[in-house]
């Protein structure tokens, strides 16, 4: 068997395992490729990488969708942690809020004429304020 073809069979494995685990290191072990090896491939073979992106895209929205039917199944159950869980990421009047109090101290400070000479200038050199003569 040719190298090529060989590569070929072993992308052909880890995008199959992608799409069932989004993990790559699982797929590559599932697959019987080496962590290096599929790296190696993405970066040399802008197909591979973005179909193996799809593939991990897809799989992680499947276990998302069990996982959510596992969270719906625990809250029929009466399961209190699920209730909040859910709570708290789907009902405005559950969720975790901060709340932020402070005072806020204003002072006026006036510059002597050597400190307001120095912002005069600063200023002049940012191009934010014209030079006396420049009007």
């Amino acid at each position: 068997m040719s190298v090529v073809a060989k590569q070929d069979r072993g992308k052909k494995r880890i995008l199959e395992q992608l799409k069932k685990y989004p993990i790559a290191e699982i797929a590559c072990k599932k697959a019987g490729v080496g962590r290096a090896t599929y790296y190696r491939w993405r970066k040399s073979d802008t197909l591979f990488a973005e179909n193996c992106d799809e593939a991990i895209h897809l799989s992680a929205g499947f276990i998302n969708d069990m996982a959510e039917m596992q969270l719906i199944s625990a809250i029929k159950e009466r399961n209190m942690t699920a209730i909040i869980f859910w709570l708290k990421h789907h009902h405005g009047a559950y969720t975790t809020r901060i709340e932020l109090n402070a005072r806020i101290k204003q002072e006026s400070q006036i510059l002597t004429d050597d400190q307001a000479q120095q912002v005069a200038n600063a200023l002049r050199l940012a191009g934010l304020l014209q030079s006396p003569g420049d009007g």
